[in-house]
């Protein structure tokens, strides 16, 4: 059986503040979760709810310390987690490839 076009849009990533999460990931390896929580403009719990949700996928590794006395979450994108962010990215691509396509619109 063929492959959907469409079953590149991994739901885990799909959501908007999971996929600028895997994409600050893929750009810095790493970030703490105060860069995560600044760059993508959401609260401390939204942040805290799509990062559970991406370590429980195994997409991204989550290592939480102190610096002096303050804590420190510090977020990292796995080889799976990057492999399957990859792929939704070229599954985008196609996407707007196809939709580019003159004569293809119903």
């Amino acid at each position: 059986m063929a492959e959907n076009i469409f079953d590149a849009i991994d739901e885990t990533i799909h959501a908007k503040a999971r996929l600028g999460i895997m994409s600050l990931l893929a750009v810095h390896q790493q970030c703490d979760f105060g860069f995560l929580r600044n760059e993508l403009g959401l609260t401390e719990g939204n942040l805290g709810s799509h990062i559970r949700v991406l370590e429980q996928a195994g997409y991204i590794d989550v290592v939480k310390t102190f610096a002096g006395k303050r804590p420190r979450t510090i977020c990292s994108a796995t080889e799976l987690g990057m492999s399957m962010f990859q792929r939704y990215i070229e599954g985008l691509e196609k996407i707007i490839r196809m939709a580019q396509l003159p004569g293809k619109r119903g």
